[in-house]
C-alpha cells in the first residue's frame, strides 16, 4: 500500500489516479498511522512552503514523514513535496523545511520574456540516468507549474535540470528519496513512465 499524504494542499485525486494507473494500491490519507504503515509515501502539493510545513505539523504528519524517510521507505515528492525536503524556503519570509537535503528554495526573478510562475511544458536534462529516470530519454518534456525552485547545496543530489532563464534543479534523487518539481501526473506518457519507475522501486524495496 502506498500512502499519498493529504495535508490539505493540492489536487490529490489526479496524483492518486496516475499512481493507480501504473498498478499501485493507493490510499489518500491524513492519518499519521497510514504514513507509518505504508510501504512507500508520496507527498504532492501546490502552494506556499511555510503553509505546507505548518499543515504537516498541525496534522501530526511531520514526524511520520521524517521517520519514514530515515527508515529507508521509498519517498516520492511532487512539486511542493520536493521543495519541503530542503532546509529553508523563502516564500513570505524564511521557513524551515524537513532538512532531508541540504539547500534552499527561492523564487524565480522577474525578467523580460520569462513569466512567473513558470507554467507549461519544458525539457528535463537528466543527470542521474538510473532509478527515477530509468528508460526516459534525455531532454524529455514534462509539465511544470511553479514560482519557486530548489537550490541544492550538494550537486550529487541533482537528478535533472531544466532551463527557464537559468538552469535550475528539476528533480533530486538520493537513496530512497526521489522528488520532482514538475507534475508527472500531468505529463502523459513520460510522467507515467516515471511513476512506474517508482512502483518498481517500491516493489524492490524490502
Amino acid at each position: 500500500m502506498i500512502t499519498v499524504v493529504d495535508y490539505g494542499m493540492g489536487n490529490l485525486r489526479s496524483v492518486s489516479k496516475a499512481l493507480e494507473r501504473v498498478g499501485l494500491e493507493v490510499k489518500v490519507s491524513s492519518n499519521p498511522k497510514d504514513v507509518e504503515d505504508a510501504k512507500g509515501i508520496v507527498v504532492p502539493g501546490v502552494g506556499a512552503f511555510g503553509d505546507a510545513m505548518h499543515n504537516l505539523d498541525r496534522l501530526g504528519l511531520l514526524q511520520p514523514v521524517i521517520s519514514s524517510i530515515q527508515k529507508g521507505k521509498p519517498y516520492l515528492g511532487i512539486c511542493l513535496g520536493l521543495q519541503i525536503l530542503f532546509e529553508y524556503g523563502y516564500e513570505f519570509g524564511e521557513h524551515q523545511g524537513l532538512g532531508v537535503l541540504k539547500g534552499k528554495v527561492v523564487r524565480f526573478e522577474n525578467k523580460e520574456g520569462f513569466k512567473v510562475p513558470h507554467m507549461g511544458w519544458n525539457q528535463v536534462w537528466i543527470k542521474q540516468k538510473n532509478g527515477l529516470f530509468s528508460g526516459i530519454k534525455d531532454g524529455e518534456y514534462f509539465y511544470f507549474v511553479h514560482s519557486f525552485y530548489t537550490v541544492p547545496s550538494e550537486n550529487k543530489d541533482i537528478a535533472s535540470t531544466t532551463d527557464y532563464n537559468i538552469d535550475f534543479c528539476s528533480a533530486v534523487q538520493r537513496e530512497n528519496v526521489w522528488a520532482v518539481q514538475f507534475h508527472p501526473e500531468k505529463s502523459q506518457k513520460a510522467g507515467l513512465k516515471l511513476l512506474n519507475n517508482f512502483k518498481n522501486f517500491v516493489g524492490n524495496n524490502r
